[in-house]
């Protein structure tokens, strides 16, 4: 037999030396496998089997191996008349651990053992008891470094996949929350929950969530990443087309709306889909605040989302084809810091934005200490020294850091390198086109955005297809009292999110 490869349909025999011999085998240089041998009574052999680092030693001590030596003798008087009746009366009555099951197989005994569960076996009993008592080191909850707010929740979500759901059960305690799992990865056997509020959530999406996620078939699901990635509708797409988070609060609100969120194991990011465009431009923060103030800061979102993709290309263009379109003043002014450039406007552009993204790249994986520093200290060191030595324009690298800047506003952080990578060829159509060459680009971007669908939704839903009652929520953020009605687009058995009129209004005066 292969070493590391247990037999699938191998049956335990119930003879323990053979037994063991087979999964000492299987788990051959692993020093972290543990096998403790000890007796029940005076004859009856016993062995608990271990991972070293995953259990929780203090609950193998006192609820299984303390009951089992103290009560041995006693439980094999029980149990003489029937083989199995030993399994049974542990199960039931010795082991004091919370979760204790049984199984037949080997296969079953190396699943358990490499998922932190201890493994019971007993010489005569042809079954493994699994007995829950695991424990690891783990992250405390803690803030989500990506999506900090000023008013909201401060808890995020984890690498343990356990304390995710608790925090998800915790913001809805209703049995219509259901959670599936499954196992992932034919060598990481990773844990993964399908999350979504029955009776809200549009069966069809869940069927269609299930069968992606099931005919997943890798070696090892490291990230949530990998599963984005295998699940997704259009893989070819530069736009994201599932969405993802550090917060419960955000998976919360997603699955009232009719959702459907996908936790992984090992990871703090859950996955929601289905997403469209202008759900990755709203904020937790905009529900938490004045509806008022959340829909400013959505238009800026929007207005800025406008600047990030176009503002560099609108200046090749009108620089390069269409100076006649420009203010005098503002065409001299641009000639002269231009003077003594030697690159076309396009190359200037690219030059200072492919920089710009170094920097800004650089910063996110140097140390966080020094990330930062080095690229705030960098973009004004090398923008000062190119403007001093002439190789761009004082006003590109106003518009650069315009634009940087406008690219950070967007919420999801996906969107945002969406809009960065198609800023690029966005500049080459305008340096070649004009501003004709930025109009194809949009129309092209357009046109790609309406065919998209994630998980059978259009991506720019509600928009396209319009659907008025949904326009709400869009570029605008309405009262709560307002939003009687969930996106009729994803939630068609429960559309409803309030019942009756609940607006706020003042007290009447006694006549």
């Amino acid at each position: 037999m292969e070493h590391g490869t247990p037999p699938n349909n191998e049956m335990i025999s119930g003879k323990i030396t053979q037994d063991i011999q087979l999964l000492k085998a299987i788990f051959d240089r692993s020093i972290d496998i543990v096998f403790r041998e000890f007796q029940l009574g005076d004859v009856q052999t016993a062995m608990l089997i271990f991972l070293d680092g995953m259990v929780n030693t203090i609950i193998i001590d006192s609820d299984i191996m303390r009951p089992l030596l103290e009560y041995g003798e006693t439980m094999l008087q029980k149990s003489r008349l029937s083989p199995n009746g030993l399994e049974s009366l542990l199960q039931n009555q010795v082991i004091t651990a919370a979760q204790v099951s049984s199984g037949e197989r080997i296969q079953e005994v190396v699943d358990h053992v490499l998922s932190g569960d201890t493994v019971l076996l007993i010489d005569g009993v042809n079954k493994a008891l699994f007995i829950s008592a695991k424990g690891w080191g783990k992250r405390a909850v803690e803030e989500p470094a990506t999506e900090a707010v000023i008013r909201g929740s401060r808890e995020g979500f984890t690498e343990h996949l356990l304390t995710n759901i608790t925090l998800i059960r915790r913001r809805l305690r209703t049995p219509k929350l259901k959670i599936e799992g499954l196992q992932l990865g034919q060598l990481s056997k990773t844990d993964v929950a399908i999350a979504y509020l029955e009776g809200i959530a549009d069966d069809a999406i869940v069927e269609e969530v299930r069968k992606r996620v099931n005919r997943i078939d890798i070696d090892a699901i490291l990230e949530s990443g990998y599963v984005e990635e295998l699940i997704e509708d259009n893989s070819f797409s530069i736009f994201p087309q599932v969405n993802y988070t550090e917060r419960p609060d955000k998976i919360v609100a997603n699955l009232l709306e009719g959702k459907v969120a996908i936790l992984v194991d090992n990871t703090p990011f859950a996955l929601i889909v289905p997403v469209t465009f202008f759900e990755m431009m709203q904020a937790s923060e905009d529900y938490y605040q004045r509806y008022v103030i959340s829909t400013l800061i959505r238009l800026l979102r929007y207005l800025f989302l406008i600047i990030a993709l176009l503002l560099p290309s609108l200046y090749i263009a009108l620089l390069t084809f269409h100076q006649e379109m420009l203010p005098t003043s503002l065409l001299l002014s641009a000639a002269a810091s231009r003077e003594a450039v030697p690159f076309p406007a396009l190359v200037e552009a690219l030059l200072m934005e492919i920089s710009f993204e170094a920097l800004r790249e650089a910063g996110v994986r140097l140390p966080r200490p020094v990330g930062q520093a080095v690229s705030i200290v960098g973009a004004l060191v090398i923008g000062e020294a190119s403007v001093s030595a002439g190789i761009v324009s004082a006003p590109m690298v106003i518009i650069v850091s315009i634009t940087g800047i406008a690219s950070f506003i967007i919420p999801s952080y996906s969107q945002a390198i969406t809009i960065r990578l198609l800023r690029f060829p966005m500049m080459f159509l305008a340096g070649s086109l004009g501003l004709y060459g930025v109009l194809l680009g949009v129309l092209f971007i357009l046109i790609h955005m309406t065919r998209l669908r994630s998980f059978g939704v259009p991506y720019l839903s509600p928009i396209a297809p319009l659907h008025i009652s949904d326009l709400k929520d869009v570029l605008v953020r309405v009262p709560w009292w307002g939003m009687i009605k969930r996106s009729t687009e994803v939630s068609k058995n429960n559309t409803r999110r309030i019942k009756g009129t609940i607006q706020p209004r003042p007290p009447k005066r006694g006549g």
